[in-house]
């Protein structure tokens, strides 16, 4: 099975941290972010691809064509134009049923593992006030109904954790723009559910990794990780 990783963007709110390096490859316990993401990964996943940009080639002169038993490919995202973009850009490199995920998130393995068992899927965590992502209404089955993207409602909700399972069906509809320039893959996935179920799977371990103050949060969930 093959996992895509986004991570071809600068990474601004990193601020000095990203000057020089790109944010995938900035260091949290003497290993590269990127890594950890990697060997996280399921079992069943054999192939990443990596979308990079920024300062991409120091994504590829790190872990070259293979990375501990499993086969490493680059596909360069010259036009920053979303999710849905990113994903597009691999369609000829991906061969049925694949993972997405963001390069800046950690997961956990276990919560991969049963994404990856299901043909089409979004990995979400209950959080309280989850205003910096979007919110998923399930029905009772426990699948997709609606995203409700940056809600500010007070409340305890299912929020998007950017980790998705998708089939080549994807690919058959239409990207949905979020703005001007960039496309939503889960704004997309959204509109599949029409005609698709797409199971909503709960994640018990997951963390943004998007600025410096987030880097200690991180250091704590690795740790912790690696004592489960």
């Amino acid at each position: 099975m093959q996992c895509i990783i986004l991570a071809a963007g600068r990474g601004t709110r990193m601020k000095e941290l990203t000057e020089n390096t790109p944010k995938p490859m900035i260091k949290i316990i003497d290993k590269p972010l990127l890594e950890h993401k990697i060997d996280m990964l399921p079992d069943c996943v054999d192939e990443v691809i990596l979308v990079i940009g920024y300062l991409g080639s120091q994504v590829e002169e790190h872990f070259g064509s293979e990375w501990k038993g499993r086969k490493i490919s680059y596909a360069y995202q010259e036009e920053l134009n979303g999710t849905g973009g990113a994903v597009h850009q691999v369609k000829n490199l991906v061969k049925g049923k694949f993972l997405v995920t963001m390069g800046d998130d950690l997961y956990g393995k276990e919560d991969l593992t049963a994404l990856a068992g299901e043909d089409m899927a979004v990995l979400a965590k209950m959080m309280p006030n989850p205003f910096s992502a979007g919110i998923l209404h399930t029905d009772e089955q426990g699948n997709l109904l609606e995203i409700i993207e940056k809600t500010a409602i007070p409340e305890i909700g299912l929020m998007n954790t950017g980790a998705y399972a998708l089939t080549q069906d994807f690919f058959e509809y239409e990207l949905v723009p979020i703005s001007d320039t960039e496309f939503g893959l889960p704004q997309t996935l959204a509109c599949m559910t029409k005609k698709y179920p797409v199971k909503v799977v709960s994640a018990n371990l997951w963390l943004q990794v998007g600025k410096p103050e987030d880097i200690p949060n991180a250091e704590v969930f690795l740790r912790d990780y690696d004592n489960l």
